[in-house]
């Protein structure tokens, strides 16, 4: 006889169970996180290794730590030529100063002619916000310091999470299939697997295939129009741009602040229109186009996502929002009692209500 339980009590364990959840991926954030990246990294390099082990005779640890190391290495050029573009942003640095100097006597002749403040007392506020700001000092040297060992470690642990998971990809596949003793269920966790591991790589390799058009448009544009940093700013539009929503609006502001230390006004409007235009082609063009369709999340939730992803994991959250939310709609639509939920997370044409 099957057992039915009240409304109240199932809503109940939901609601708990979320909490649960969520407090457990707060508290093993420097665990989970590079969990989910090694995991998504060994997805999109599997293919590599299986060339490496069928073509050439590699053994399986010899092909997972070549395609590990070349990843790694590849990333490590990349930030190596991030950081040469930033070490020469430095050597711009009095100009920058000059020009925020300016504007700050304009805004404050602004201000004096508008609201009739005194420049005296405009200066003593913030002379005395600014000795607020100095007391924290400390705290923000610490915390910038702590943000880099954080980065340090992630990438460390990342990179022993996808060299593991190439390693003992096979074993953990067995385990998820073995975990279940009928048959009909064995089937489902093969469907499964096999749907992330299609729908992870698709969607990484057209991100990152999306991620190069938007640098090379970038990049383009930013040299036309003539701006000093193009290299640094065309990647870190490109980078910041697998943000959904607000990745394009902080390459903007960033670009808005190098421009205008080291070039004209007009060089600045130029570049917000180029940024405008190049954003409005990769979401109506390169977007569907490259990333394809196999990502179906609506909007809502995955704004929703963003915010719950930013709260428990901040940026590395943010960007694992779109692929983590793919795998469980995958396995919701594969479980009877969760297609509802499924269905919810999807988007689609909402032709007529169920009735």
């Amino acid at each position: 006889m099957k057992t039915t339980y009240p409304f109240y009590l199932k809503l109940s364990s939901v609601l708990i169970s979320i909490v649960i959840l969520g407090y457990i991926a707060k508290l093993g954030e420097r665990i989970i996180v590079p969990m989910i990246l090694g995991l998504l990294f060994s997805i999109l390099l599997t293919p590599a290794s299986r060339f490496l082990e069928k073509k050439l005779r590699f053994s399986r640890s010899l092909s997972s730590i070549f395609v590990s190391v070349f990843a790694m290495l590849a990333l490590a050029g990349v930030v190596y030529l991030m950081a040469v573009q930033i070490g020469k942003l430095s050597q711009d640095w009095p100009a920058f100063q000059k020009q925020i100097t300016d504007l700050f006597d304009r805004l404050q002749s602004w201000i004096y002619e508008t609201f009739g403040v005194k420049r005296s007392e405009q200066l003593t506020y913030i002379n005395d916000t600014a000795k607020k700001s100095i007391s924290t000092g400390t705290a923000i040297i610490e915390k910038t310091v702590s943000s880099v060992s954080y980065v340090l470690m992630i990438s460390a642990f990342t990179f022993l999470f996808t060299l593991f998971f190439l390693l003992y990809r096979t074993r953990l596949v067995n385990f998820l299939v073995m975990s279940f003793s009928k048959d009909d269920h064995k089937n489902v966790v093969y469907e499964v697997v096999e749907n992330i591991q299609f729908m992870v790589k698709k969607y990484l390799v057209g991100l990152f295939l999306q991620m190069i058009i938007v640098m090379v448009l970038s990049f383009i544009a930013y040299t036309i129009i003539g701006i000093k940093y193009n290299i640094m700013l065309a990647v870190l539009t490109g980078v910041l741009n697998i943000l959904p929503y607000i990745g394009i609006f902080t390459a903007l502001l960033i670009g808005v602040l190098i421009t205008f230390a080291t070039a004209s006004l007009s060089s600045v409007l130029f570049l917000v229109i180029s940024i405008v235009v190049i954003h409005a082609i990769d979401g109506n063009i390169i977007m569907p186009k490259v990333v394809g369709s196999k990502v179906k999340i609506n909007s809502l939730v995955v704004i929703i996502g963003l915010v719950v992803g930013e709260m428990l994991w901040g940026i590395s959250g943010m960007l694992l929002t779109i692929p983590v939310l793919a795998i469980i709609k995958i396995v919701f639509d594969r479980i009877d009692s969760t297609k509802a939920w499924g269905y919810l997370i999807g988007e689609g044409d909402d032709d007529e209500i169920v009735k």
